[in-house]
């Protein structure tokens, strides 16, 4: 039995992001009928009614969206948020409101709410669409126990979740799997080139690279050994993968890596700080 068990849950936006989390949502048992969507696209309500999702024009009647809702997931972008939100603030009565808009603080949020203070922050990333997500959460003084069960079942039914104490790591969230997903993209890109420039044509080289960082990813998930050491364990002696790391070490890859981190970790912070003027 899952918590959100005759749960009603009303996303305002729907979405990539949206969509990724209704799907996760479905495909956990969430009846479609729980669900309900606002969102000004008249094409998107036909995409979405059509699943079963209830649907409404925020333009039209913004509180219908949230009108006996135990959960509201604020999905769209943080540039219209404040006047999305204003027009059904004071509909809001207790229950727990979700944002996957980046970079927008729970302060700014709970502002553009009248001083709402039941809010969870989350920042999913796209893997999300096809459940393999990796969100981080952080939420309020104000959320209890029960709706912190609430925000991470949401979140879970597409991926990993893991809850923050500190609303700036938030920041360090972004960095390490938020944008991160194009880290991976990058890495895959250049060794598909690479794999080109040594004679395989471009779909042996993509399939291969692509398996080989969902099977190092999956080994690694399933291991008590650090990365460090799988790698270390895969490392003959003068042998061929010695000759790859050794020239990565050379090229100081992985400071560089870190040096990305922090330069997505910085413009976060920017981007937040932008937000709250």
């Amino acid at each position: 039995m899952s918590v959100l068990d005759n749960k009603k849950i009303s996303f305002i936006g729907g979405g990539n992001m949206a969509q990724a989390l209704i799907s996760g949502l479905v495909s956990c048992g969430i009846k479609p009928s729980s669900i309900t969507v606002a969102d000004p696209s008249s094409e998107v309500r036909e995409q979405l009614a059509a699943k079963g999702l209830s649907t409404v024009d925020p333009t039209a009647d913004a509180t219908a969206a949230i009108t006996d809702a135990d959960i509201v997931v604020l999905a769209v972008k943080p540039q219209v948020m404040k006047p999305v939100v204003s027009a059904f603030a004071d509909a809001l009565d207790n229950q727990l409101v979700i944002s996957v808009a980046a970079g927008l603080s729970t302060d700014l949020l709970s502002d553009m709410l009248g001083g709402y203070g039941n809010i969870v922050r989350a920042m999913p990333n796209t893997p999300a669409m096809i459940q393999m997500g990796a969100t981080g959460l952080y939420g309020t003084d104000n959320i209890t126990a029960e709706q912190k069960q609430l925000a991470t079942a949401v979140m879970e039914a597409s991926g990993l979740v893991m809850w923050v104490d500190n609303e700036e790591h938030m920041h360090a969230v972004t960095a390490v799997s938020g944008s991160a997903p194009a880290y991976m993209f990058y890495f895959i890109e250049s060794m598909v080139d690479g794999a080109v420039a040594l004679g395989l044509d471009k779909e042996q080289a993509s399939a291969l690279a692509m398996q080989t960082m969902l099977g190092a990813a999956k080994m690694a998930m399933g291991s008590d050994d650090a990365p460090a050491e799988l790698r270390r364990k895969v490392t003959s002696p003068n042998g061929t993968t010695q000759a790859a790391v050794e020239s990565m070490q050379a090229n100081d890859i992985g400071r560089q890596i870190v040096e990305a981190m922090q330069a997505c970790y910085d413009r976060s912070q920017a981007l937040s700080e932008e937000m709250s003027k």
